[in-house]
């Protein structure tokens, strides 16, 4: 029988470690420590198999993350396997390229991947919000202050990891936040189109007029749908902290999208809505909030796991949160444990940069249709192309003032 099937226990007032999120960084987490004996209780603000906008896109990082947890068949056999992803310019130019691809609705995987933490040992509990971390006499977290049916109750734990996704709420709650405002927005829906599924066998990202300064997406789901979207990176500006929302209407672009953009407007005029189109904030490159305090490590996209250039977010939601268990795991005192799970965000931080870099491809459009021309006619740029998939190549260096002058030699 499913885990989500079974009757909810009482909330417990007592484990080892206490994750607060039940998305993939939290379920990632929750799984290895109670693989290794921990007592792991998951709380989540929303009962299992909640909705989650995202692109649903797993790509080769994420294949790996799910491959260390014991997941990645589990998850492919229920997701839509892909071995392309097209990616068309402002001026209309297409390039193809080969990457292993998997989508599977949020909802679904977030599902699949709090169970199999179930499975592991962890206990689940939800709807619990998430008020305040308790405090030690020496400040140290050692629990938290959650809301349940309208009554406050508290969780003593030995560790907390915070996996609250992008909102800042919760963030602020646990005094870690250093900016309140989101790094980039989407918005996407779900639309079912049976006779299009034929026809459209890839991912399709788009940079046109109509999306400027952001991209639309249309990835092929399981059941003949496709989720169909559109994101803005660098979509406010932040000044200590807080900031304001630039000049963009969200759903405007994603109209303008679906009015200008063939694919798009074929698959509308195909397919009916499953669902609404929702909106939601990302958080990028490990910015944002302080990775931890005493007691506390900050994990996933509430630590701003999600790349600038493509939104892409679950992979890196994964590994940080299996990260944040292993510095757990090592059983050291709280300032090693800390220590240690900062400095192994701070290795990946270099990558997040290259792809911060790159993410000028979004702001200066020509960058990406040069790109795109170039591609066709050079096999060696579309190989490093499909090394930014698989992150084996640089994607900055393909935007530098030397990367951009090889394009036209090479």
């Amino acid at each position: 029988m499913p885990a989500h099937d079974l009757a909810t226990p009482p909330l417990p007032k007592r484990c080892e470690i206490l994750v607060i999120g039940a998305g993939p960084a939290g379920s990632a987490a929750a799984r290895l420590l109670a693989q290794q004996g921990f007592d792991v209780l998951v709380v989540d603000k929303q009962p299992l198999g909640r909705d989650k906008i995202c692109g649903d896109g797993l790509i080769p990082d994420a294949h790996a993350a799910l491959a260390r947890l014991g997941l990645l068949e589990r998850v492919l056999a229920r997701s839509r396997r892909l071995s392309d992803v097209a990616f068309t310019g402002r001026r209309g130019g297409c390039v193809v390229l080969s990457a292993p691809i998997a989508v599977l609705p949020r909802r679904e995987l977030d599902a699949l991947l709090n169970e199999a933490a179930q499975e592991a040992g962890a206990r689940f509990f939800a709807p619990a919000n998430f008020e305040a971390p308790l405090l030690d006499a020496q400040d140290r977290v050692c629990g938290a202050r959650l809301r349940v049916d309208g009554e406050p109750i508290e969780v003593q734990a030995d560790w907390v990891v915070l996996a609250t996704g992008a909102v800042p709420a919760a963030l602020v709650a646990a005094g870690v936040c250093e900016r309140h405002t989101p790094s980039g927005v989407a918005m996407r829906g779900y639309v079912h189109a049976p006779s299009f599924a034929k026809r459209l066998q890839r991912l399709d990202i788009a940079w046109t007029r109509a999306v400027q300064p952001g991209y639309g997406w249309i990835f092929p789901a399981p059941g003949d749908c496709f989720n169909i979207g559109v994101g803005v990176t660098d979509s406010h500006e932040s000044h200590d902290g807080k900031g304001r929302k630039n000049a963009l209407n969200l759903r405007a672009m994603f109209d303008a999208f679906v009015a200008q953009y063939p694919l798009a407007a074929e698959l509308m005029r195909e397919g009916k809505w499953v669902g609404e189109l929702k909106g939601a904030p990302l958080r990028f490159t490990l910015e944002g909030a302080r990775w931890s305090r005493p007691g506390l490590l900050v994990t996933g996209e509430a630590a701003g796991s999600t790349y600038s250039l493509t939104g892409e977010g679950i992979g890196k939601a994964l590994e940080t949160g299996m990260l944040a268990a292993e510095a757990i795991l090592a059983r050291q005192d709280d300032a090693s444990t800390r220590a240690s799970y900062e400095a192994s965000l701070a290795a990946l931080q270099p990558r997040f940069a290259t792809y911060a870099k790159a993410n000028r491809i979004n702001a200066h459009p020509w960058i990406g249709d040069l790109l795109i021309w170039r591609a066709n006619k050079s096999p060696r740029l579309r190989q490093r192309m499909q090394g930014v998939l698989n992150e084996t190549s640089n994607p900055g260096n393909l935007v530098s003032l030397k990367g951009l002058s090889r394009l036209l030699f090479e």
